[in-house]
């Protein structure tokens, strides 16, 4: 029988096969994760994939539930919005130390972004260029922790929550701030950049938890005509 060590390194490839499709967005938040299916596709028994479960468990990616099983782990409202906290932090130092070393080229990319931005039609392609214009602006900063860290938080938020943040604050408002935010940058701007992007975040938490908080509402009232 193997023993827990081949077990664990069994479980590894299957831990990363399905933290990536539950980032990239493969896997919907709720969405069941049956032990047997993965089990098959992997060509391995259940014990290392219960194992690479129970360590997405652990890391805030999947949730078990009695009589259940293992399932995609939705964010509560609660969740969210500390999520939002966080990124004013850590987004804001990142700025902070970025500017001084930006270079035309940096600009540049920032440009290409926002002009694509500024073209596009559809939501979720909105979202994808939001993460890669503040990824431009960020890179800069030369510290590879913190840029981790700011990682770590947006595929914790994973593409579903990003989408619904996007949805709820539309393009044109974080459209104008992020070319105010780059005009910021080129003119070396490090306080007022980073004030823009602390106003940037502060505001998109505060129309989310309007969202939350409407939906909850109609959660609440459907549950009620039930």
């Amino acid at each position: 029988m193997p023993d827990v060590k081949d077990n664990q390194l069994t479980a590894e490839p299957i831990y990363e096969a399905i933290k990536a499709a539950i980032i990239a967005g493969d896997f919907a938040p709720g969405e069941p994760l049956r032990q047997d299916d993965i089990a098959r596709a992997h060509g391995v028994s259940k014990i290392p994939v219960r194992e690479a479960l129970l360590r997405l468990e652990v890391d805030g990616f999947v949730t078990f539930r009695k009589n259940k099983g293992a399932s995609v782990r939705e964010l509560s409202a609660e969740e969210i919005l500390a999520l939002l906290d966080i990124r004013v932090a850590l987004e804001c130092k990142a700025l902070e130390l970025a500017i001084p070393n930006m270079i035309e080229a940096d600009f540049a990319e920032a440009k290409t972004i926002l002009n694509e931005y500024g073209a596009e039609t559809e939501t979720a392609e909105w979202s994808r260029l939001n993460v890669r214009f503040h990824q431009a602006l960020y890179e800069p900063c030369g510290n590879v922790p913190l840029l981790e860290m700011i990682s770590d938080v947006r595929e914790r938020m994973g593409p579903f929550t990003r989408l619904m943040l996007t949805e709820t604050r539309g393009r044109d408002r974080p459209h104008a701030e992020h070319q105010q935010m780059l005009k910021a940058c080129e003119a070396g701007d490090v306080q007022g950049a980073v004030e823009i992007l602390r106003r940037h975040i502060e505001t998109t938490k505060k129309e989310t938890a309007a969202a939350l908080r409407r939906r909850a509402t109609r959660t609440e009232l459907a549950d009620a005509k039930a």
